[in-house]
């Protein structure tokens, strides 16, 4: 375990290769699970003002369940989530022309339509925060099946999984800590 700043780091976030193969998997991180998209408090508003601005690209499936539900819904394990329709798909996802499942929050951002990028739980993935009255913690956490791919590409091209999140780590946790995890990385783990 690494610790910067009291969070608790898996070694693995500077050990395993990771980077996304989307041909491969098809976006599933956005279908698969058993709910959907976990949301921190402070999101809740941020997604409420996204939708507002792409409920007109959205699926008749996907309005009628936040009709139903909300812009989000709560769950078991992780308070709040997005909500899901049909196969398991976040209502906030679609599929582009390849057929690939993406975030219409993230389009809307990219297009400079919204300043929310997307819920940082999916920007940060395959690394899973979980934080109790103890500690923070970050694990590194791909689907056995549907990350197979981006695991190969990642040590095909010798890219640690903390190198290829670097925006998402430093969009939650500041350069600071990013630079530190770096630092960490290459004088133990990684010495080039």
């Amino acid at each position: 375990m690494i610790i910067i700043d009291d969070i608790l780091v898996s070694e693995d976030i500077v050990e395993k290769r990771f980077v996304c193969d989307l041909t491969s998997c098809k976006g599933g991180c956005c279908v698969e699970g058993d709910a959907g998209a976990p949301l921190n408090k402070d999101e809740l508003k941020e997604v409420k003002k996204a939708f507002k601005e792409i409920k007109g690209e959205m699926s008749a499936e996907a309005l009628a369940e936040v009709k139903r539900v909300g812009t989000h819904t709560t769950d078991d394990d992780f308070t709040y989530v997005t909500p899901t329709v049909g196969d398991g798909i976040c209502v906030y996802g679609y599929h582009d022309e390849q057929g690939i499942v993406k975030c219409l929050i993230e389009k809307a951002h990219r297009e400079g339509r919204i300043s929310f990028k997307k819920p940082i739980t999916c920007h940060l993935f395959p690394i899973l925060h979980t934080k109790t009255d103890e500690a923070e913690f970050l694990n590194y956490q791909p689907r056995e099946t549907l990350c197979k791919a981006a695991c190969t590409l990642g040590e095909k091209l010798q890219v640690p999984a903390y190198v290829f999140l670097k925006e998402p780590l430093i969009r939650k946790y500041g350069e600071g800590f990013y630079n530190a995890l770096d630092t960490i990385s290459k004088e133990h783990f990684n010495p080039e």
